[in-house]
């Protein structure tokens, strides 16, 4: 740093990006940058594409996998390859009305949801607040300045809606276990597959990363004032403490499940359209897929 650089009070050098850190203090931002993009990416052209989301028997009977980034199939179309069978869909085909500018992809219907909770989530703020609006971008390091910090109160108010967005994320887990039980059956037969164990540990992940959401600790177990006034632990400080043990672990929960949500539905995509094999106890006879 030359003697003409410009110093705030506290050492901070102006500039964006200038710091005195000597570490390669942007390779978090970079990584983080790419894999959000890589998963806002995927997740859209998967939304997109409403096919091959769907691996079950011919027969559209009980069980099978189903992408967790179709689940739950609201409508479905039909005439798409891979599709889920009608048996499936809450409110069947998708209606003659439906505009004709909307994918008829179930995944368009109900990815708002969860990536609603993941875009509010705390972790993921501060992660996309570094890596995209550089505010700052790391510890120490000049970013964009803009003025009087506001906080979450005008132009992120909308981040406030997380607590909301938790509420439907505890329900979209419970759909997505169901699915993962589901996977252990084909055509009502039970059984397992190697999509069985990929579906159950994606269930298992995004259920950790609710559990460690710092919104859901408050409700299961942080509304108290006192833990243990009367010497005593409670039901509700337990609770605290078991959704702590995973707010604790939020981060690396939080990048290994949105991966294993991607790989999921790429697992799902490739079996039903006849790239991949899935080893299972059914046979070969039962991984044909409904629509090829």
């Amino acid at each position: 740093m030359s003697s003409s650089d410009t110093v705030l009070p506290g050492g901070h050098v102006v500039g964006l990006g200038e710091t005195r850190r000597p570490d390669k203090w942007w390779v978090g931002p970079l990584l983080t940058v790419s894999f959000i993009g890589v998963a806002i990416g995927y997740g859209t052209i998967a939304m997109l594409m409403g096919n091959h989301y769907w691996v079950g028997a011919e027969g559209h009977g009980f069980g099978g996998y189903l992408s967790p980034l179709y689940s739950p199939v609201l409508m479905f179309d039909a005439s798409a390859a891979g599709a889920a069978p009608a048996s499936h869909a809450w409110f069947g085909a998708f209606p003659e009305w439906y505009p004709s500018l909307l994918p008829k992809s179930p995944a368009f219907l109900i990815l708002l949801f969860p990536g609603a909770f993941r875009f509010t989530c705390y972790y993921y703020r501060k992660a996309y607040y570094r890596s995209f609006g550089f505010a700052p971008p790391g510890c120490a390091v000049e970013g964009v300045r803009r003025g009087k910090y506001e906080g979450e109160t005008k132009l992120f108010l909308f981040q406030n809606l997380h607590r909301y967005a938790m509420y439907f994320a505890v329900i979209f887990n419970i759909i997505l276990t169901y699915d993962a039980v589901m996977s252990f059956f084909r055509d009502g037969a039970l059984g397992i597959g190697v999509g069985s164990v990929v579906l159950t540990i994606n269930a298992t992940l995004l259920a950790f990363y609710t559990f460690g959401c710092h919104s859901f600790r408050h409700l299961i177990g942080g509304r108290a004032n006192c833990f243990t006034c009367d010497g005593k632990e409670t039901l509700s400080s337990k609770a605290w403490s078991f959704g702590t043990f995973f707010n604790q672990r939020h981060m690396q929960i939080a990048w290994v499940s949105l991966a294993w949500v991607m790989f999921t539905d790429l697992y799902v995509r490739m079996v039903s359209m006849g790239i991949w094999t899935d080893f299972n106890t059914w046979g070969e006879a039962a991984t044909k897929t409904v629509g090829l």
